[in-house]
């Protein structure tokens, strides 16, 4: 009687790594991912409420004015969307290793993925928490009104500070801690040299 053929799931993996299968590098994938949904809505709901928007001031003759201070303050929404996403990003990128850290050299591209996609949630629930579209609601506003602007990010290039954060943990991990590689080697022998 012969044996039934035992079919192996697919396995994902690098050379000198741990092979897992797919549907379990899968689930894995798609948890992280979730998470860091989650860690943005969280971030934009925050976002919102730690930037103070500057405003405008509607004038009896129709017209609206900022004071120079107010100037200034167009782009603190991008400085606290940077700083949040960096030090987030930082604990998204800590997760990432623990998780994905046997996958290798992926494990950068996982990380810098999952950053991005909560740095968009964050920008997409701050801005949808946040007063609405600026124009819409100056031409609804009377004489004396006063109206913050939209909370919007002004340079979209501030996403890169949520993918830089998220690597730095996986770059010091993998280049200062321990080779686990290196560790399952024998000992090397010490000759003497005369």
């Amino acid at each position: 009687m012969a044996e039934p053929e035992v079919v192996q799931p697919p396995t994902v993996g690098l050379p000198g790594r741990p092979e897992i299968s797919v549907s379990r590098a899968a689930g894995w994938l798609a948890g992280y991912l979730l998470l860091c949904l989650l860690v943005g809505v969280g971030a934009g709901a925050l976002w919102e409420k730690i930037v103070r928007l500057p405003t405008y001031t509607v004038a009896a003759n129709g017209t609206a004015s900022t004071t120079e201070r107010g100037l200034t303050e167009f782009f603190g929404s991008d400085a606290w969307f940077c700083v949040l996403g960096f030090l987030i990003s930082i604990g998204l990128g800590i997760v990432c290793w623990k998780w994905f850290g046997k996958l290798g050299w992926p494990v950068v591209v996982v990380a810098i993925l999952g950053a991005v996609c909560a740095g968009l949630v964050c920008w997409y629930i701050g801005y949808q928490l946040g007063p609405g579209d600026f124009e819409r609601r100056l031409a609804t506003a009377g004489p004396g009104d006063v109206v913050p602007i939209a909370l919007n990010l002004r340079s979209p290039v501030a996403l890169v500070v949520w993918a830089f954060g998220a690597i730095i943990p996986v770059l010091l991990r993998s280049s200062l801690g321990k080779d686990e590689e290196e560790a399952a080697l024998p000992p090397r022998r010490r000759t003497r040299r005369r």
